[in-house]
């Protein structure tokens, strides 16, 4: 010890480290509390302004009606609102989105994970994650403008010529619809799945894909043997967070769905999303208005927490990927 330098005794130290500690623990449960506090205010101060709205419709008449007719009070309810042609939108172009993501995303996955070597996989790893940095509303003018009229389009001609006795695919193709909005948003949740996916499968087990290659597995094998089993659990996780996503998303739907006012079961003719009717409307709506969208909002993320409870539970009822025995 060099002179003028002081030293604690033990029982300072521990009176000094114990007053750390209870100051980072105070410190730490601040912050957390502070997320809580957070989400029970949007939470309550939402619901609150969307109870009257359910009150006056009735829950269910809500969700499953078609009628979207907005009154001009201020301090009552005497519009009607039903969210059934938003809630139809919304859950057609998120299906869409995951039904054409998911696969590709896979594939890209297995091939940055299992195919490609470091020096080729690590650039396109890097891309796939750029992608997603990418604003929505960039996506949104990249599709009204140039993938939607250039692509897309002679494709939806092709499948409402050949398939147009599904009504699925029955046409007319009108300019602006749920298969134009679907397959765009698909592209958005890709880098998210993608990402994810490719983590999880690079944790799967080597051990076991080598014992897979020592007992004459192919690549094929070792990938949907060992590889995608032991990755169940983790691709359900991105599933639901692309779900997430793409129920969520607003600008590029509001700039490519179209806008309609009725449930059709076509892709090709006009739909609305909650999140688009949100902001296409809420500037010029009355207060009564006004809060019927905010219940729209409390509706999109009340299906929000069910859908992230249900993949909770489904991923719990797998197990993780280090755990889970193969089938």
């Amino acid at each position: 010890m060099t002179p003028g330098t002081e030293t604690l005794n033990p029982i300072e130290r521990s009176s000094h480290g114990r007053f750390g500690d209870h100051t980072f623990r105070w410190v730490v449960a601040a912050a957390g509390l502070t997320v809580l506090a957070i989400l029970a205010l949007m939470i309550g101060s939402t619901t609150l302004d969307a109870i009257p709205v359910f009150a006056s419709q009735g829950i269910l008449n809500f969700l499953t009606g078609t009628t979207w007719d907005p009154g001009v009070s201020r301090t009552e309810i005497t519009g009607t609102y039903q969210a059934g042609v938003f809630l139809f939108g919304t859950l057609v172009t998120s299906l869409l989105a995951i039904v054409l993501a998911l696969p590709l995303s896979i594939a890209i996955a297995l091939f940055l994970s299992d195919v490609a070597s470091p020096r080729l996989a690590r650039p396109l790893a890097y891309l796939v994650e750029l992608l997603a940095a990418i604003p929505s509303v960039i996506y949104g003018l990249w599709g009204l403008h140039f993938f939607a009229p250039t692509v897309l389009k002679p494709i939806a001609k092709f499948l409402s010529d050949t398939l147009g006795f599904i009504p699925l695919f029955e046409g007319p193709v009108v300019a602006f619809n749920p298969f134009y909005a679907g397959v765009v948003l698909a592209i958005m949740i890709l880098p998210i799945i993608t990402a994810i996916v490719h983590e999880i499968f690079r944790a799967a087990p080597l051990a076991e894909r080598q014992a897979a290659y020592g007992l004459g597995a192919t690549r094929w094998e070792v990938m949907w043997k060992i590889v995608v089993p032991r990755s169940r659990p983790g691709i359900i996780g991105a599933t639901m967070l692309g779900l997430g996503r793409a129920l969520g998303e607003t600008i590029a739907i509001a700039l490519l769905i179209g806008g309609g006012t009725t449930i059709n079961l076509s892709l090709f003719q006009q739909s609305e999303s909650i999140a688009a009717k949100i902001v296409n409307t809420f500037q010029e709506s009355a207060p009564e208005a006004s809060n019927a969208l905010i219940a729209l909002g409390v509706t999109l993320f009340a299906i929000t927490i069910v859908i992230n409870m249900a993949a909770r539970l489904i991923v719990r009822q797998l197990g993780d990927v280090s755990g889970e025995a193969i089938a």
